[in-house]
C-alpha cells in the first residue's frame, strides 16, 4: 500500500498544509485502487495533484467535523458539473446521516442531495469491510460527534489511522500490531486539556508503545504549535520509526 497525506493540518488548515486528508492506493486487477480517507478544508485541491478525481474509488469519513469532511463538497461539485458530463457515483462511507449532513453544508435539499454522486454507506463498528481489495475495520472512538479510527489492510500489512479521538481503549485495540500508525497529536502534553476531545504527542506515543506499532507518523498537528514538540513528547515513550506528517509526504507500507 502507499499513504500520501495531502493534508495534516489540525482543526484547520495552516499556512503548510490543508486540513486532514489521506490517499491510500494499492494495485489492484491490472489498475490502481484509491482510497481517500478524510476530505477536510483544502485537501480536495491537493488531492488533484497527485491522481485525478474520477480515478478515486471510495471515500472513508472517520467523522462530520468540516475539518475532515467539508471538502466533499467540492468532489460534489466536480462530479456534478464537469464540462464531460456527471460522473458515475462512487462509495463514501462515514457515520449515519453523512449525506443528510454534507447536503446541509452545501445548501442542497435533502432529495436527492448529493446522492446522485455518491452513495453514502454507514460505517459499522467493528465489522471488517471489503472496500476493493482492502479490508477496511473501524471502531468508535473518543470525540463529541459520532467518530472512528480506521484500520486497512491489505496483502498481511496495514495502517490504522485515528481520526479525531481523545484517549480512548478502543485505538490501541484496533492499532495492534499494525505497521503504520498515523496518529492525531493535537494538544500539549502537561496542559489542561478538554477531556474526550484530541490527544497529545505523549498519549500519541504511549499507544504507538502498547500497540506494538511498526512506525508512528504524527498528523493533525494545528498550526498553532510546532510539531517538534509533538515528536519530542511522543519519542519519550516510544522508542520505534516516528515521523511527523508533512503534505505531501509519501509512505510505503
Amino acid at each position: 500500500m502507499r499513504l500520501t497525506i495531502l493534508g495534516c493540518a489540525g482543526s484547520f488548515p495552516g499556512p503548510e498544509s490543508p486540513a486532514s486528508g489521506y490517499l491510500v492506493e494499492t494495485p489492484y486487477d491490472g489498475r490502481i485502487f484509491r482510497l481517500v480517507l478524510d476530505l477536510g478544508n483544502g485537501a480536495f485541491g491537493a488531492l488533484q495533484r497527485y491522481v485525478d478525481p474520477d480515478e478515486v474509488d471510495a471515500v472513508g469519513l472517520s467523522h462530520l467535523h468540516a475539518d475532515h469532511c467539508l471538502d466533499l463538497c467540492s468532489y460534489y461539485v466536480a462530479r456534478k458539473y464537469h464540462p464531460d458530463g456527471p460522473r458515475e457515483p462512487i462509495p463514501v462511507y462515514g457515520p449515519a446521516r453523512t449525506g443528510d449532513r454534507l447536503a446541509t453544508a452545501y445548501g442542497l435539499p435533502g432529495d436527492p442531495g448529493m446522492r446522485e454522486e455518491f452513495e453514502f454507506r454507514v460505517w459499522k463498528a467493528a465489522a471488517p469491510l471489503r472496500i476493493g481489495p482492502f479490508t477496511v475495520t473501524v471502531l468508535p472512538v473518543a470525540h463529541p460527534v459520532e467518530a472512528y479510527a480506521v484500520r486497512v489492510e491489505h496483502a498481511g500489512r496495514s495502517l490504522v489511522y485515528s481520526g479525531d479521538t481523545g484517549p480512548t481503549e478502543a485505538l490501541a485495540d484496533l492499532a495492534r500490531g499494525t505497521d503504520l500508525f498515523l496518529c492525531e497529536a493535537t494538544f500539549l502534553h502537561g496542559e489542561p486539556n478538554p477531556p474526550d476531545l484530541h490527544l497529545t504527542g505523549r498519549e500519541a506515543g504511549e499507544y504507538a508503545k502498547r500497540a506494538g506499532v511498526g512506525r508512528l507518523v504524527l498528523t493533525h498537528v494545528p498550526a498553532w504549535y510546532d510539531g517538534q514538540r509533538m515528536v519530542d513528547d511522543a519519542r519519550a515513550v516510544y522508542t520505534g520509526r516516528l515521523d511527523l506528517a508533512r503534505a505531501g509526504d509519501v509512505y510505503d507500507v
